[in-house]
C-alpha cells in the first residue's frame, strides 16, 4: 500500500472529498499536525505529500518556525521530482519552496468563484473545473515560480494553480471541501469572516448550499485524473 502524508494546519481544514479517493487509489493516509508532529522524517519512503490550507502566512516562519520544516521538505520533494500537492496555504508553500514570492494580495478572495483556466490548464486535469464554481479563501498570493505551468486564474488573484512537472500540483483554492464540513470553517474563520467587507456567514452559507453540492463531481474527476498522472 502507498503511504499519502497530510501536513495540516488546523483541524477543520482536512483533505475533504480528496480522502475517499486516496482510498481507492491504494493510499494509507496519515495527518501530520503542522508545529505539533516531527516533519523531519518524512522522506523517499512517503509516496504522496499534501500540504492543506491554514490562516497564517507563508512567510511567517518568524512567527511559526514550522514552516521553515515545510519549506524545506517541500523544497527537497520537488527538487526530486516527488508527487506533492498544496492547496491554499499549501500552494503558498510551494511556490516559497520554489523561490517564489509570497505576499498579501490587494484583496481579500472569500467566496465562490468561477476559475478562469489558461490554454494549459484546459489540457491539465483542472479541465474538470471548467465553468464550476470553487471556494476562495484567502488573502495572500504569489507569484508563479519560474519553470511553473501557470493553469488558472481570478479576476482578483492571477496565480490560482500552477504546476511542476508532473509531481507537483499547487491550488489556491478548495477543490476538496463538502458543504456539511463548511460550517466548520465559519466557527473557525468567525473573526476573519467579520473582518471582511462584503462577506457574511449567511452569504457564504447560501452561496455554498448552491455550489458545493455541484463541485463534488467535478472535483472527484480533477483529483482521479491528477492521481492517475502519479502511476
Amino acid at each position: 500500500m502507498k503511504t499519502a502524508v497530510v501536513i495540516r494546519h488546523v483541524p477543520f481544514e482536512d483533505l475533504g472529498n480528496l480522502e475517499p479517493i486516496l482510498g481507492v487509489h491504494g493510499y494509507r493516509i496519515e495527518y501530520r499536525e503542522a508545529g505539533l508532529n516531527p516533519l523531519g522524517d518524512i522522506g523517499r519512503g512517503v509516496d504522496l505529500l499534501v500540504v492543506l490550507g491554514g490562516p497564517i502566512g507563508a512567510y511567517e516562519e518568524e512567527i511559526y518556525p514550522f514552516i521553515r520544516d515545510e519549506i524545506l521538505l517541500i523544497e527537497k520533494r520537488l527538487k526530486e521530482y516527488r508527487p506533492t500537492l498544496g492547496i491554499c496555504l499549501g500552494a503558498q508553500l510551494m511556490a516559497r519552496a520554489l523561490g517564489a514570492r509570497v505576499y498579501p494580495g490587494s484583496e481579500k478572495e472569500i467566496g465562490w468563484k468561477v476559475l478562469t483556466l489558461t490554454q494549459a490548464g484546459r489540457t491539465s486535469s483542472l479541465m474538470h473545473l471548467d465553468g464550476v464554481h470553487v471556494l476562495h479563501w484567502h488573502g495572500d498570493t504569489f507569484d508563479l515560480p519560474q519553470g511553473a505551468l501557470h493553469l488558472a486564474a481570478t479576476a482578483a488573484c492571477t496565480n490560482q494553480a500552477f504546476s511542476w512537472g508532473k509531481c507537483g500540483l499547487a491550488l489556491q483554492f478548495h477543490p476538496e471541501v463538502h458543504m456539511s464540513a463548511l460550517e466548520r470553517w465559519y466557527i473557525g474563520h468567525a473573526c476573519e469572516i467579520a473582518g471582511t467587507k462584503g462577506v457574511s456567514v449567511a452569504s457564504l452559507r447560501t452561496d455554498t448550499a448552491r455550489f458545493a453540492p455541484p463541485l463534488q463531481t467535478p472535483a472527484i474527476r480533477l483529483w482521479e485524473s491528477w492521481l492517475s498522472t502519479l502511476n
